[in-house]
């Protein structure tokens, strides 16, 4: 069965947000699988409110349009099923392994080289359309990466072609989406769990000002994080900010 990811696909030079534009065209009724790919984002978001910056040229920033027909509390296994596709699409085309950081990073040697973003929206009738964010850091030279991040470019030292990243990017996440809807919004996470970052260290899930430590012991099948905490009891996680070791208090 073909992809429906990437039937159409929308060139724009600077926008204000991929999202943005995608967005805009879902509520103009736009059917799922377009992708709309900019050289540059102006006010390009990540999780939390975060902005999401680079040079012009040197990143992939692309949205896609989902409807998938699956109830909206399926949707949180969603960005772990795309983070595999970028994860995969960025060992075929630049050739270096690629860790996954729930719920929705890309880590090289343990710094982050693209993120996911999943927006919904809802309406009487259940899940309206989905939008999916994807930045990857491709040829941002490493005096423009920020800290904690990387790029394709520091990462290996040449150019990546940010044509065939994308291409490949669309090839895996049209497989990985395909099986999302087969599943009814629950697919084999095992690739994700053979990905995962962290897992089985000592971790802080972060929520506002509420710090939760415990040993990180991977993901349910709702895509929930699983955190043994000191009594050896397992809580699941739905969202939260995910880090490495303990977490100092700032009047601590």
């Amino acid at each position: 069965m073909p992809s429906i990811v990437g039937r159409r696909l929308v060139r724009l030079g600077t926008v204000v947000s991929t999202m943005d534009e995608v967005e805009a065209l879902a509520r103009a009724g736009e059917p799922e699988g377009i992708v709309v790919v900019a050289d540059e984002q102006t006010a390009g978001r990540g999780r939390s409110g975060r902005r999401w910056s680079a040079p012009t040229g040197s990143s992939l920033l692309c949205s896609i349009l989902l409807r998938p027909p699956v109830p909206p509390d399926r949707l949180a296994v969603l960005p772990l099923v795309v983070g595999v596709a970028a994860a995969e699409a960025i060992d075929a085309v630049a050739g270096v392994a690629c860790r996954l950081k729930w719920p929705n990073d890309v880590w090289i040697d343990g710094r982050k080289v693209a993120g996911v973003l999943v927006t919904a929206r809802t309406g009487a009738a259940g899940l309206e359309h989905s939008v999916v964010g994807v930045g990857i850091n491709v040829n941002v030279p490493p005096t423009e990466v920020i800290d904690g991040a990387t790029s394709l470019l520091t990462a290996t030292g040449h150019l990546h072609d940010r044509e065939r990243l994308l291409t490949v990017l669309l090839e895996r996440l049209g497989t990985g989406y395909q099986a999302f809807v087969v599943a009814g919004g629950r697919p084999d996470l095992r690739a994700w769990r053979s990905r995962g970052a962290l897992v089985d260290e000592r971790v802080t899930i972060t929520v506002g000002d509420d710090h939760r430590h415990g040993t990180f012991r991977g993901v349910d099948d709702d895509g929930a994080l699983l955190l043994e905490v000191d009594d050896r009891r397992v809580e699941r996680v739905v969202a939260g900010e995910l880090t490495r070791g303990p977490v100092r208090r700032a009047d601590g």
